[in-house]
């Protein structure tokens, strides 16, 4: 791990708005300057092992890390991803539930874990901040069981393409309307991986989604989405994010 070179002022932070200290005032914002520092990993590099302390908890700045599970068999599971905004670790967990893996390059706002905790106490922004993001991840993993057991090939490569669609969408305050632009973070193994899927299979509905026109491709990385609610029908949801019934 290296430490990340350039100190970002809280009032700059290109994800202040979504992040844990989005509530916070300017003394707040204080308290966590003088508590945190910035981390870099580079694709591949694990943030750290599933049971090992947590000395840090914090925020994904830039780039996408994985969270994965390893069953005693040496079996390997991808439980969840970590984009822009994301928080990593519990207070009050004392260790690490999953293995944290840099997907892509990755940038973390950290904060020393014991003054985050006593800062929560007296900071019922930070508090209340932490509880809808919670719930937010809460109503994630719903719909994540609702994806991987019950949507289709074809929906589960449509639903991830809207996630990460959306989220960009909202990172940079717009809306998720209309076309829209992303830079895939995972490559075709890592997303077989993450829904169950096999490698031919992610790249078969991939190129279906470019021939019916629903997505358009520049590389392998560089997704065109004309129609956002399109795709959104095409993973089996409404333009509001719910599902067709």
């Amino acid at each position: 791990m290296q430490d990340y070179s350039a100190h970002i002022q809280c009032s700059a932070c290109p994800i202040r708005h979504r992040a844990v200290c989005a509530r916070c005032d300017t003394d707040e914002l204080s308290q966590l300057e003088q508590i945190k520092y910035y981390r870099s990993f580079q694709a591949g590099q694990t943030v750290i092992w599933a049971a090992d302390r947590m000395e840090f908890v914090g925020s994904v700045v830039t780039g996408i890390a994985s969270l994965t599970q390893t069953m005693e068999d040496g079996r390997r599971q991808m439980v969840g991803l970590l984009l822009p905004s994301d928080f990593v670790g519990r207070p009050g967990r004392a260790v690490a539930a999953f293995d944290v893996t840099a997907t892509t390059d990755l940038v973390m706002c950290c904060f020393r874990k014991k003054p985050f905790e006593d800062m929560m106490l007296h900071t019922p922004h930070i508090a209340q901040r932490l509880l809808e993001m919670t719930l937010d991840e809460l109503d994630a993993a719903r719909e994540w069981m609702l994806l991987l057991g019950r949507k289709t090939a074809r929906e589960k490569i449509a639903s991830l393409l809207a996630i990460i669609a959306r989220r960009e969408a909202a990172l940079q305050l717009k809306k998720a309307k209309g076309m829209l632009t992303v830079n895939l973070p995972l490559t075709r193994e890592e997303m077989a991986d993450y829904l169950g899927l096999t490698l031919e299979t992610v790249s078969r509905q991939i190129s279906a989604l470019r021939k019916d026109g629903v997505i358009a491709l520049e590389g392998n990385r560089h997704v065109n989405i004309p129609d956002i609610d399109r795709l959104l029908e095409e993973a089996g949801d409404d333009s509001d994010g719910g599902m067709l019934v």
